[in-house]
């Protein structure tokens, strides 16, 4: 099917994340990159998905949230230590600045990112701090724009889904028609549910973003948090989420 999603334990029972690997038969994108640290679980996933993780191409990161782009710098700096090629990073305009360094990441102040990076190896937290620094070169270097078409796995539509953050993204893998919807949703006790109100800052937006996957025939959701949802009825699932907003 070209898109196998991971999951990836957090330490604590029931807060595992669910990035999504696109893949070929000579390379593979990334969605989303984890915690500081997470570079060598991300890795190990991929490898027990029976894929290649030297392969890899591309990252694209749904949105700014720590959760999401904090291996990042882990990536770059591994393919720069290795003289290899470094891969594509994909971003949103809105969220750019924040992925860059160029400001700081707006749901985690200094307080609390010295807090994440304090629970990583002194190595990576370095490597984190530097490569997020205004001073550094951007990490981002393609901009994403809504209903623009990418190759990955055969496939896939940007879809901006703005109000969990400004530049949130979801895509839509069109051979599997499943929605990788970053933190647009999230599964909990097996239900599709709209984002979580409290990292969410324009709630209403968020949930009036959801309109517009209306217009996908989708058979899965995979939720950055909760994992998959499959049913029949997705795109109606969905509407009624939507249909909250006021």
């Amino acid at each position: 099917m070209s898109i196998k999603m991971l999951e990836l334990s957090r330490g604590t029972p029931g807060t595992s994340i669910f990035p999504t690997v696109l893949y070929d038969e000579s390379s593979l994108v990334l969605i989303d990159t984890g915690l500081p640290g997470f570079r060598g679980k991300i890795a190990e996933a991929v490898r027990e998905s029976g894929l290649d993780d030297r392969r890899l191409a591309a990252i694209v990161l749904t949105h700014e949230d720590i959760d999401h782009i904090g291996g990042l710098p882990q990536f770059l700096g591994d393919a720069d230590e290795a003289d290899a090629a470094r891969p594509d990073v994909y971003a949103h305009a809105a969220d750019r600045p924040a992925i860059d360094g160029v400001r700081p990441i707006a749901k985690a102040p200094e307080e609390r990112l010295s807090m994440i990076l304090g629970q990583a190896p002194e190595t990576i937290a370095r490597q984190y701090r530097a490569m997020m620094s205004p001073s550094s070169p951007g990490n981002v270097s393609h901009e994403l724009t809504d209903g623009q078409s990418l190759p990955f796995g055969g496939g896939v539509t940007v879809i901006h889904t703005p109000g969990h953050t400004a530049g949130h993204v979801c895509l839509y893998h069109r051979a599997s028609r499943t929605l990788i919807a970053g933190d647009a949703m999230i599964v909990s006790d097996g239900r599709l549910n709209g984002p979580n109100p409290g990292f969410t800052p324009d709630y209403g937006q968020a949930l009036q973003s959801l309109r517009k996957l209306a217009a996908f025939d989708i058979a899965q959701a995979i939720c950055y948090h909760g994992g998959l949802y499959a049913s029949e009825r997705v795109n109606e699932r969905i509407a009624e989420i939507a249909a909250q907003a006021i």
